[in-house]
């Protein structure tokens, strides 16, 4: 395998033409597909031209957004792919509409102005169909390079529900914050046991054998860190397939010890989003990388993939500046080998043309730093 392999992470903003059907967006539509070297863009252009889309039409239009996004990674050229998510409707919500013992009650608010529906577990959760395997197949008919699928952990769906069941086995408990994480707890494993497994089990016996589990909430309760290593075990367990455990914007810190007990093949987080824009790999220009450490000391078979590219500014970041904090992190942590080049997160709050260029810079500074070790 060669150094500093590049990957995505998951989201991608909407397709333009999924987003609003206008002239503008139709000649967005066509400059991006010409770019990307889209097949059989004649057709889709004319189904945009339609006075009317049907649902037949809005089903094609999905898979399209798909293809483009597949394109538009394997272009800037990236190693490890996914389509961008454009078939998802938010990382939460989405999964959930696809299991019973659960009920949604009403609609939130994202920190980035989206929206996504809430819910409570009202039963022991089964799920109704796997969720991520039509994507799945589709994204493996057209891809030309290696696929990663992200799905969210069991931790973060409990943690971001409400209880309406579990908790009433624990009320004759008299420590009610005992209580209450007794019942945490054993709605997090059946999640990852009756949910997530499932899923993943249907994902590798299509063919997959790399898949991404998403964590954002847990460092949020440190104390509850445990819990998220033992439902992440049990959502995989018996299952051949690499696995990367994906935390962004949090205390990474609060991940040790316990994150020695997961049975991961990689870890994906956040750095670029804390460090500095200049160019160097001294302590001093690379604060955003100090975490590398507890990883060589607790970790060190495990890769890391460390965010060298910010998705939360329009700041292109050159190729220089990846080559710094790529080289900085094989440093840090001693083996090279171990580290691998990504974004912070999912791209989803950048425009296309400010995505596309963080990722071909991402990839030519893989390539410089590359070149620093050969």
């Amino acid at each position: 395998m060669k150094l500093f392999p590049t990957q995505e992470v998951g989201s991608l903003s909407r397709a333009p033409f999924l987003k609003k059907i206008t002239e503008k967006s139709i000649e967005e539509t066509k400059k991006w597909g010409e770019l990307l070297r889209v097949e059989e863009l004649d057709k889709l252009l004319s189904i945009l031209n339609k006075k009317r889309i049907n649902e037949d039409d809005m089903i094609i239009l999905y898979d399209y957004a798909s293809l483009f996004a597949i394109r538009f990674f394997e272009s800037a050229g990236l190693d490890v792919i996914w389509d961008g998510e454009q078939k998802r409707v938010e990382m939460y919500e989405h999964p959930l509409r696809y299991v019973e013992g659960f009920t949604f009650l009403g609609t939130v608010k994202v920190w980035d102005a989206e929206f996504y529906r809430k819910g409570a577990f009202i039963n022991s959760p089964k799920l109704v169909k796997p969720y991520h395997l039509d994507e799945f197949l589709y994204v493996k008919s057209k891809a030309r390079r290696e696929i990663k699928i992200p799905l969210t952990g069991p931790y973060t769906l409990a943690d971001w529900s409400f209880d309406e069941y579990y908790i009433k086995k624990y009320l004759s408990m008299d420590d009610i914050l005992e209580a209450r994480l007794k019942a945490k707890e054993e709605m997090t494993i059946d999640i990852a046991k009756n949910i997530i497994r499932p899923n993943i089990i249907s994902l590798v016996e299509a063919g997959a054998y790399r898949i991404q589990i998403d964590e954002p909430a847990v460092t949020s309760k440190p104390w509850e860190v445990p819990v998220m290593v033992e439902a992440l075990n049990e959502s995989i367990k018996g299952v051949n397939v690499k696995v990367t455990l994906h935390v962004c914007y949090s205390d990474y810190t609060k991940l040790f010890p316990h994150i020695a007990e997961a049975k991961i093949h990689q870890i994906s987080i956040e750095c670029a989003n804390r460090d500095t824009r200049e160019m160097g790999i001294n302590d001093e220009k690379r604060i955003g990388y100090g975490i590398i450490e507890y990883f060589r000391e607790y970790t060190p078979w495990l890769e890391v993939a460390p965010g060298v590219i910010d998705v939360h500014t329009d700041f292109i970041e050159p190729p220089e500046l990846v080559r710094d904090r790529l080289v900085y992190s094989a440093k840090k942590h001693g083996d090279e080998s171990k580290i691998i080049t990504c974004n912070d997160c999912g791209l989803r709050t950048r425009s296309w043309p400010i995505a596309y260029q963080k990722e071909k810079n991402m990839v030519e500074g893989a390539n410089l730093a590359r070149k620093l070790f050969s």
